[in-house]
């Protein structure tokens, strides 16, 4: 009996189907961290980098952690919690600064850049309105790699820091106004949200950005009658699809927002710019004309404030009278609430730390991680940031060239 012949196609014939080598995924070499925590000395800076709960995730995976005894007080944590949670409490700033990854909920000082060791790593916040030329140097002089919380993105493109932070001021801004407005705090003695046969106080917010949202909701949270304005229709419009509630809102209108801020209980300034000061929307003529005993909270005093009458304030004397209408200025606003302001940051960090460790370091997670390579403003020896390089007058070098090199 003959045997019947099979055609098989060429197609099937191919290179394509012989017997490959086994090919398998690519593992990262996970890598342990040194992170040191050192008790913030600023001037009204009550924050921690990372909380307890934080910490023992870190601890859990295999990391070493250590922070410098009372970092953590002024936000309720306690060393003995730390110490629960895995870290080593010590005594000695100068110990904590031989960690290779240093964390900070405050700008490095001065002081801190003696113990900076060469090559370590940075993360905390910049604070371009006080940095100095001198301190870039000397960051470029010891190969330091500073990542700014400022500038850290998330996989959605927005910076996750600045959101949460701002969500704390502009909650934080009502909450003050509304304290400010009492009889005993020198106000005009109303209550923000009014009552049953009283009327709702009034609220002006300037600006229409995450800060302004926020202050927006917890006002109509309170009951207040509020408005706002920005020059941004765009904005205007995703802010009132937002809040989900019937919202007064207009363009920045010098005649009109005149006559608004003299019949209102509270002004909020919220507006940000992208490059250098905020704009000034109120001038002292309009703050004469205000009610006795109102209250201005200007939030964007960091970048010099959008009233023409106001002036940097601290926690400790946090409010002046100009025309007998009650200015709150202090630009710290998440120290006042250093607790809530600690755990946000730390859930925004956690991720990134656990990410460099299993990626294997932080130049490997900076490969690969688009977000925190945004923040990256020194990298061994060379400054990455332009605009820092435009306003210092000095040679910034791209990120990703500077990465592909050390590759």
């Amino acid at each position: 009996m003959s045997k019947k012949k099979i055609n098989i196609p060429s197609s099937l014939m191919g290179g394509s189907y012989i017997t490959q080598e086994e090919t398998l995924m690519k593992q990262h070499a996970s890598r342990s961290l040194f992170i040191g925590i050192p008790k913030e000395t600023a001037f009204q800076e009550h924050r921690v980098a990372l909380v307890p709960s934080a910490i023992k995730a870190l601890t859990v995976a295999g990391h070493r952690v250590m922070i410098e005894s009372g970092a953590g007080e002024k936000s309720n944590f306690s060393d003995l919690n730390y110490s629960e949670a895995g870290a080593e409490v010590v005594y000695d700033v100068e110990t904590v600064f031989k960690a290779q990854l240093i964390l900070k909920a405050a700008p490095l000082s001065t002081k801190e850049l003696d113990f900076i060791d060469h090559g370590q790593v940075i993360i905390s916040p910049l604070h371009l309105p006080t940095l100095s030329k001198s301190h870039i140097q000397r960051l470029k002089q010891k190969k330091v790699t500073a990542i700014a919380w400022e500038y850290i993105k998330d996989d959605n493109g927005s910076f996750p820091i600045v959101r949460i932070l701002s969500e704390i001021a502009g909650t934080s801004a009502v909450l003050t106004a509304a304290d400010l407005l009492t009889t005993t705090s020198g106000g005009r003695g109303v209550l923000l949200g009014g009552i049953s046969g009283v009327p709702s106080s009034k609220v002006i917010i300037l600006g229409s950005g995450v800060v302004g949202e926020f202050a927006c909701k917890t006002a109509l949270g309170l009951g207040a009658d509020v408005r706002v304005f920005d020059n941004d229709i765009y904005k205007l419009m995703r802010l009132k699809q937002n809040v989900g509630h019937h919202l007064n809102t207009s363009i920045i209108n010098p005649i009109y927002l005149a006559e608004e801020l003299e019949t209102t209980d509270v002004v909020i300034g919220a507006m940000h710019s992208e490059v250098g000061r905020a704009p000034v929307v109120v001038s002292e003529e309009m703050v004469s004309k205000m009610k006795k005993g109102s209250v201005v909270v200007d939030i964007s005093i960091d970048q010099g404030g959008v009233f023409a009458t106001s002036r940097v304030t601290s926690h400790k004397q946090p409010t002046f009278l100009v025309h007998d209408v009650i200015h709150y200025c202090v630009p710290n606003m998440a120290s006042r609430v250093a607790r809530t302001a600690s755990q946000a940051i730390s859930n925004v960090m956690i991720p990134s730390l656990l990410d460099a460790a299993h990626f294997g370091g932080v130049e490997q997670v900076l490969m690969s991680k688009d977000g925190l390579r945004h923040g990256v403003y020194t990298y061994k020896g060379c400054l990455t940031n332009e605009h820092i390089g435009d306003r210092f007058e000095m040679s910034s070098t791209d990120i990703n060239l500077l990465l592909s090199n050390y590759l």
